[in-house]
């Protein structure tokens, strides 16, 4: 019987070597280093406040909006606190609409961001008022309650700003009585304009 002879070929180590495409240790090392540099002269470009203040007013805006719209669809009010000293917004779903939280009631909450506060520094004030929340107070906590045809209890607003010292940034929230809407301004150290 004639013995097959094998073909001379590429031995185990150069196949895996082809089929294995990818980088070197040092190529990551340098692509890692190249990032890290490109990221360190990025980085003072980035508006951090600007970015907690933009956010903070989205959120709070987006929990108005959420609240008009349970009011609506459920059929009662729904009370909107605003905690100032313990920065955060309190929702209320007032189910027998008495103004009074009962066992059954849902209280959600939204906090503010790190390094945001209620309050308009030395932006100039709005026809709301001075703030830093605008609504009337119960038991010393601003409210503003939302209807079941969508309107709010009253007009008026808030204002957010940073706490860093000396900062001009802020925000400022405004609900129309009639409609329930709330829209979000900037200052942008010279006036207010719409927030984006």
């Amino acid at each position: 019987m004639a013995a097959t002879r094998r073909r001379p070929g590429p031995s185990g180590r150069e196949e895996r070597a082809r089929g294995q495409a990818g980088f070197s240790l040092l190529e990551v090392l340098i692509i890692v280093t190249v990032f890290s540099i490109l990221l360190g002269l990025a980085m003072p470009r980035v508006d951090v406040e600007a970015f907690r203040l933009n956010e903070a007013a989205r959120e709070v805006a987006a929990a108005l909006a959420r609240a008009q719209y349970r009011a609506l669809l459920h059929q009662y009010d729904v009370v909107v606190w605003f905690e100032v000293t313990d920065r955060r917004v309190r929702i209320h779903d007032d189910r027998n609409n008495d103004g009074l939280v009962q066992p059954g009631e849902p209280v959600s909450a939204v906090a503010l961001p790190d390094g945001v506060v209620f309050g308009r520094g030395s932006a100039p004030q709005r026809a709301m008022g001075p703030g830093p929340v605008t609504f009337r107070q119960r038991l010393g906590v601003p409210y503003v309650t939302f209807h079941r045809n969508g309107s709010a209890s009253e007009a008026g607003g808030l204002y957010l700003t940073s706490t860093r010292p000396g900062s001009a940034a802020a925000r400022a929230i405004e609900v129309e009585r009639a409609t329930g809407r709330a829209t979000w301004l900037l200052f942008d150290g010279s006036s207010w304009r719409g927030g984006t």
